[in-house]
């Protein structure tokens, strides 16, 4: 059989950090469920991205959360490696429109598209890797054969195999091992060019700005006292504010970031034998320098995954999502990895997300800090006590945790009949980039009877 805990209810705490608002989820038992005989368990959580989802698209990112959810436990079901299964589902984010990954993806400054993805296999703890690769449709499946043939070992001559591949390479790379090429044109959608020009208009007149601030500094240290300049992009006199970093321009001309497109996609999973793996694609920030890689490519940063060891009761895997050079330079996936080891991954998560992500002292100079994660751990545990059969049982703790407006997920188990989805929001009043909402479940999966 199997146990759920849902969430019920959402109560606001105060944290240790005045500027953090924690959101605590109360969970509660629902109704059990008997196994079904000779099925394979498992238990999947994905997650659209962290960022801003519109109600205008929740359906949308809700429908493709649960696709990807079925996917991957149909692999899981079949006996499929964690790692396949994992790859099954992210090929079903890249591959919708209203996701920024694979299909549909931000579009650089030069108006191509340039994929990171990454996945971990927590048993072998081997790793693969491709940044800003263009020209093939699903980048995680690049990543998971570079993984893959990892695990071979040494190529001819004793040379170790590639595990993170960029650019031109891994594309050569792809190509070479049977992957097939995308036309550029069928990887740009009309959302994704429609946000390509409305964000290439505001960096022209961002620019405008740019330059009329510097004439009139120039002006003023001239002393030509009482001109008043005007911009020529908007009409209004420049005003240096923000420290002399120009925030009328950011103000008036922000780009597309900060208001939806952070939604890197990611998946975390168990399969029935205990072993977990985790992945995670995105097309990167919108009109980011050519070659320039996020943390969805970077060991640590985008995804990890650990089966229980020696020095680790419990299987984490994790996935991230939001401003790339924030989770890059504290190396967020493997924090919650490694925090996930204590008692209360409740309260271990939360205080990652303060201290090593929203307080880091890496991240001291910036305004807000934005990114999202989902986790699970997992570990055997003894049958109830009332059973009077031993059966192997493993119990699933998962949670998502942003500091974004938002961020949607999805979550299946292999005897659920259909996956659960959700849009996680952060309360009224809470600030994007110093608050944090934190929520999740437990699940009980037991193997299935012999037949």
């Amino acid at each position: 059989m199997i146990m759920e805990k849902g969430i019920s209810s959402v109560e606001v705490l105060p944290s240790k950090s005045s500027q953090v608002t924690a959101v605590k989820v109360v969970v509660k038992e629902p109704e059990t469920k008997q196994t079904q005989r000779g099925k394979r368990v498992g238990f999947v959580l994905v997650h659209a991205g962290a960022g801003y989802h519109s109600e205008s698209k929740a359906k949308e990112y809700k429908h493709v959360c649960k696709r990807a959810c079925q996917k991957a436990i149909e692999k899981l079901q079949a006996g499929a490696l964690a790692t396949d299964a994992v790859t099954a589902a992210l090929i079903e984010l890249e591959d919708s429109p209203f996701t920024n990954a694979g299909l549909g993806s931000n579009l650089n400054l030069l108006g191509e598209i340039e994929c990171d993805a990454s996945i971990m296999d927590g048993k072998s703890l081997n790793f693969g890797a491709v940044g800003a690769l263009s020209g093939i449709k699903n980048p995680v499946s690049v990543a998971n054969r570079l993984l893959c043939e990892g695990q071979k070992g040494k190529l001819s001559a004793g040379r170790i195999p590639p595990c993170f591949l960029v650019g031109e390479g891994a594309y050569r790379w792809a190509v070479d091992h049977g992957i097939p090429a995308c036309p550029p044109g069928i990887m740009a959608t009309r959302f994704s060019l429609a946000a390509f020009k409305r964000n290439k208009r505001k960096l022209e007149l961002a620019e405008k700005v740019e330059t009329d601030l510097i004439q009139l500094k120039k002006r003023r240290q001239s002393n030509e006292k009482g001109s008043r300049v005007l911009c020529s992009a908007c009409g209004r006199s420049p005003k240096a504010s923000g420290g002399g970093k120009g925030g009328d321009q950011i103000e008036l001309f922000s780009l597309e970031n900060d208001s939806g497109t952070l939604d890197t996609v990611g998946a975390v999973v168990v399969d029935q034998e205990g072993n977990v793996a985790a992945a995670v694609s995105s097309g990167g920030l919108a009109l980011k320098h050519p070659g320039r890689v996020g943390q969805a490519a970077l060991y640590g940063c985008g995804c990890w995954a650990e089966n229980t060891g020696a020095h680790n009761p419990y299987s984490t895997a994790v996935s991230t999502s939001g401003c790339g050079e924030h989770l890059v330079r504290t190396i967020l996936a493997r924090e919650c990895s490694c925090a996930l080891q204590t008692e209360d991954a409740h309260q271990a998560l939360l205080e990652t997300m303060q201290n090593k992500f929203i307080g880091s002292p890496f991240l001291a100079n910036e305004d807000g800090v934005l990114g999202g994660v989902i986790v699970l751990r997992s570990c055997r545990c003894s049958a109830e006590p009332e059973s009077s059969q031993e059966k192997p049982t493993l119990l699933v703790e998962f949670l998502w945790s942003h500091t974004t407006e938002s961020m949607c997920v999805g979550y299946m188990s292999a005897q659920d009949g259909k996956a659960k989805t959700h849009i996680s929001r952060l309360p009224p009043g809470a600030v994007a980039g110093q608050s944090v909402a934190i929520e999740g479940g437990v699940c009980r999966l037991e193997s299935p009877e012999s037949s």
